[in-house]
């Protein structure tokens, strides 16, 4: 017996040394263990702006390859505003639970994302990533210690605020007496070194830079954040090269013809930057991440003619339309691959779920709203029932809930400017590629980089299929019958989205007892939120002019101790009481 239990022993040292070995080989590669990770973040782009999604007048070849070889997200869910939706990427929280609900961030108002909220760049620091932001930050910059090297990013290339003109990159505030200013920078420092240069572009190229002299003894963390396909300064929003533009001459408005541009500038850039970890040995060890803050602005505020058609509503209202992002998740690690992915999933969710996938081990104080998804994603598992609050706005007076497939909305943004089905596409003005889609796929620069992994053009049709949404007619039933009519503004409504993902059939009035049940679990969660970080005040100190042209931190006052950041508070307060007497006495 003892004779046995000694080979066992000897046994075991052996396995022990053979793993050692095999790890030192590993690690003498030079190679980090931990999955390479990159997030793509477009701003403002609609659920009907991809051809993953059905549509024939703006083909995205790239980003529908990287779709079509990993997992289509056909029920990912955003805030529905950038601010609160960047603040919820990063902290795995709700906006209502972190004062980032109701408002972007304008460009000379003194707030931020709370220093308290650990967030992913921080974390993933912590676990031996090199960490990077390429592009918007828009989690406010008024102090130092607020911008995004301060807060987990070893670099930051790109811009502070909501947006910038796409080739001068400065920020006109055409309401304010103040200066135009640059705000385009690499870490700390202005760079006017890039003006002239497309905004997609010299992000791409710094993203590429990044990739190219990467130390791959530690695993890569990076949030490519494009401007791209937001606008510009009011008085020139629409921005993109020409040659782009001169590809979608089958569109006739003018103001799509160009975004069709920035869409395209785009997908060369997703090319571009999945090249870049190929040709540099990371590809097959990264998890691709790609999706849109928040469903597109068809009209109103910043509108880039973007579409979220056949869903309801845009970006800023509590419809699918607004809350609905497109996404793909791409990786090799992955176990299934190729499907449509009917999880609600959403974006509280990507921070467990990374951290999951990478074996990063998370604080057990960080509350977070989010789950981990990485196991079920992975395996293609049965989509799991979830419930979300996808606004909680008590300040504009609107809440937008779903229940698994029962969804709840109380309340409108804009006084119901935007609750109807925005951008429709014009039926004559599919892109001439669009009949052989398939082979244009596959003949997609991100295939050839990705290689032949079983992709055909009847999968693709498949897929594609899955993905398209059509509005059911439910039979004996008319969306224009009075007792289906949702008026928001008026009455609590709630929708079954298995049934009616259009949000066409209140079920209000039939079902009294549900409807009263989605209230009352949204006052509840109600009961959670906390106060709105914002202060909402105009600070003239925010003028570039007092800092050479530079949109830049105007007060120089960090967080020390607790006195000062009492004192800071109670100067916040007071800031705050004035600028609402001022709005409310004279504007």
């Amino acid at each position: 017996m003892e004779v046995l239990n000694l080979f066992t022993m000897l046994g075991t040292i052996h396995g022990l040394l053979v793993v050692s070995a095999i790890l030192s080989l590993a690690n003498g590669s030079g190679h980090s263990t931990k999955p390479n990770i990159v997030i793509i973040l477009i701003d403002d782009m609609g659920m009907n702006d991809v051809s993953f999604h059905g549509s024939n007048q703006i083909l995205t070849p790239n980003i529908d390859a990287l779709a079509y070889n990993g997992i289509l997200l056909n029920k990912h869910y955003v805030p529905n505003l950038c601010t609160p939706s960047r603040a919820t990427l990063l902290t795995g929280k709700y906006p209502i639970h972190t004062g980032m609900q109701h408002f972007v961030i304008i460009t000379d108002e003194p707030w931020s994302l709370p220093q308290r909220e650990r967030l992913m760049p921080e974390l993933f620091r912590e676990a031996g990533y090199s960490t990077h932001l390429v592009g918007k930050w828009h989690l406010g910059f008024w102090r130092k210690d607020l911008t995004p090297t301060m807060r987990g990013f070893d670099h930051h290339f790109g811009y502070y605020n909501g947006y910038i003109d796409y080739y001068d990159h400065e920020v006109r505030m055409l309401d304010r007496n103040y200066s135009a200013g640059l705000d385009f920078r690499r870490d700390l420092e202005p760079c006017p070194e890039a003006n002239g240069t497309y905004a997609t572009e010299a992000f791409t190229s710094e993203a590429k830079r990044i990739i190219e002299q990467h130390d791959k003894s530690k695993p890569l963390f990076m949030v490519l954040s494009h401007l791209a396909v937001h606008t510009g300064n009011e008085d020139n929003p629409m921005q993109a090269p020409e040659e782009e533009v001169a590809k979608f001459p089958h569109i006739k408005d003018p103001k799509r013809r160009t975004y069709a541009g920035m869409i395209s500038s785009l997908d060369k850039s997703v090319a571009q930057t999945i090249g870049a970890l190929k040709d540099n040995g990371m590809l097959n060890n990264s998890i691709i991440l790609l999706y849109s803050d928040n469903g597109a602005p068809t009209v109103g505020i910043h509108s880039n003619a973007g579409s979220n058609f056949p869903y309801r509503g845009q970006k800023e209202s509590p419809w699918e339309g607004g809350i609905r992002s497109a996404g793909a998740l791409w990786s090799p690690l992955l176990k299934e691959q190729g499907y449509v992915s009917n999880q609600a999933i959403h974006a509280i969710d990507w921070l467990p779920t990374l951290a999951g996938a990478a074996g990063v081990s998370l604080p057990q104080d960080l509350q977070l709203d989010g789950i981990n998804l990485w196991p079920s994603l992975s395996g293609n598992e049965e989509p799991k029932p979830r419930t979300m609050i996808h606004v909680l706005d008590d300040v504009f007076g609107y809440s937008s809930y779903m229940r698994d497939s029962l969804k709840y909305v109380n309340g409108s943004s804009f006084n119901g400017q935007y609750d109807q089905w925005l951008g429709e596409l014009e039926s004559n003005e599919d892109d001439p590629l669009s009949e052989k889609y398939g082979q244009h796929v596959l003949a997609s620069e991100v295939q050839r980089i990705l290689g032949n992994r079983g992709l055909t053009e009847d999968r693709i049709r498949q897929m594609r299929s899955e993905a398209t949404q059509e509005c059911p007619l439910v039979e004996g039933q008319d969306p224009q019958d009075p007792k289906f009519i949702c008026d928001p503004l008026k009455a609590h409504c709630f929708f079954d989205l298995a049934k009616d993902p259009c949000e066409r059939f209140n079920l209000a009035t039939l079902y009294p007892r549900q409807l009263q049940e989605l209230a009352d679990e949204v006052e509840q969660i109600r009961r959670t939120a906390i106060p709105s970080a914002r202060v909402p005040i105009s600070d003239s100190r925010a003028d570039p002019a007092y800092h050479n042209g530079n949109w830049e931190w105007w007060n120089n006052t960090e967080t020390g101790s607790s006195a000062g950041t009492c004192s800071l508070h109670l100067l916040t307060m007071i800031l705050s009481i004035i600028g609402l007497v001022y709005r409310y006495c004279f504007e």
